[in-house]
């Protein structure tokens, strides 16, 4: 990048082709410092000293072995939000609630790291074995009430870490009420011990102290274009899905309508307004939706199917099936970035 090219002007084409580790990115003086600090001030209303540590990097995380949070580069600038949500359809952070709600889930992680929680014979009867291989997949019971509910997805459910972060970020929620929203649920137990726990390590010094930024946004040497392609195919649908029951109940695949809209460009006429509605509210990311929508497009032309009663009821009918194949994915295992 040319010395003194302001690259927040450059068209998305272009933008695409620098590395990360080109971007000039900082914390200070973004909406991201006051969300730290309101993070830090909800720690300190715990009587929590312990405050990680942050830094830009590819995507959020808070790794193995370091106290601290990694925040995707994207939240830094206004520009790189507005390609983030070309790219992948959303922003995850992206509105101050929901940033919140995950910072929350990654300073769970970063305070069991911090001291040493996962080694309490407790903690593992209630969450399970952190040494526990984290799968690629995870199989969602939607139903169970054995888990708290924060992030999409049921992701309580991925790994016992992840349980403890969820069940953390729950009891940190000011306002959370969570004695109330959980009363009668098994999760009750849980977070009834992380605030037992909370008392007991309140105004202690945390046992690891490191300090170190694990694959900073510096160190990151992918081209934007090579960091969304990778993206894109974690969020892709693996598997082959059938929708040939579904679509021709819902479109016709007679001659006689010829001269109804096709099947796929009805689809795509509402693709952005169902593909929000069912990753609200199955938690799924946007891309994952729309990659079983693209799926349902191609397969509507294969079928040479088309418009047959109202476009009400078909948009009607097209939300159920989605979100039925869509939960159907998560019943036979999920891919998510874990955070």
């Amino acid at each position: 990048m040319s010395a003194g090219r302001k690259w927040y002007l450059m068209r998305d084409e272009e933008l695409l082709d620098l590395r990360l580790s080109d971007l000039p990115l900082r914390i200070r003086g973004t909406n991201l410092e006051g969300r730290i600090k309101r993070l830090y001030e909800e720690l300190n209303a715990r009587g929590i000293r312990f405050k990680p540590h942050v830094w830009l990097g590819e995507e959020w995380f808070s790794p193995d072995g370091v106290p601290g949070i990694a925040i995707p580069f994207y939240l830094a600038h206004p520009r790189l939000i507005q390609l983030e949500r070309k790219q992948m359809f959303e922003v995850e952070g992206g509105t101050e609630t929901e940033c919140m709600r995950i910072l929350r889930h990654e300073a769970g992680h970063a305070l069991d790291t911090a001291y040493r929680l996962h080694f309490k014979r407790r903690w593992r009867e209630l969450f399970g074995s952190f040494a526990h291989p984290y799968p690629d997949s995870y199989k969602p019971r939607p139903k169970s009430r054995n888990f708290v509910l924060h992030l999409g997805a049921w992701y309580a459910q991925a790994h016992p870490a992840e349980d403890f972060a969820e069940t953390f970020a729950v009891w940190l929620s000011p306002r959370s009420r969570w004695r109330t929203r959980y009363r009668g649920w098994p999760a009750l137990e849980k977070l009834e011990y992380v605030d037992e726990l909370m008392e007991e390590i309140k105004g202690q010094p945390r046992r690891n102290r490191r300090r170190d930024k694990i694959e900073p946004l510096a160190e990151v040497r992918v081209t934007l274009r090579e960091h969304y392609r990778r993206k894109r195919q974690q969020y892709a649908v693996e598997r082959g899905a059938f929708y040939d029951r579904d679509l021709l109940r819902i479109f016709a695949e007679n001659s006689n309508h010829a001269s109804r809209p096709t099947a796929a460009s009805f689809i795509r006429s509402i693709r952005r307004e169902i593909r929000e509605i069912v990753a609200e509210g199955t938690g799924v990311h946007q891309y994952t939706v729309d990659h079983v929508l693209k799926n349902m497009i191609e397969r509507s032309k294969d079928l040479k199917l088309r418009l047959e009663g109202s476009k009400r009821e078909a948009r009607r009918a097209l939300l159920v099936s989605l979100t039925v194949h869509v939960m159907n994915m998560l019943h036979t295992g999920y891919h998510r970035v874990p955070v």
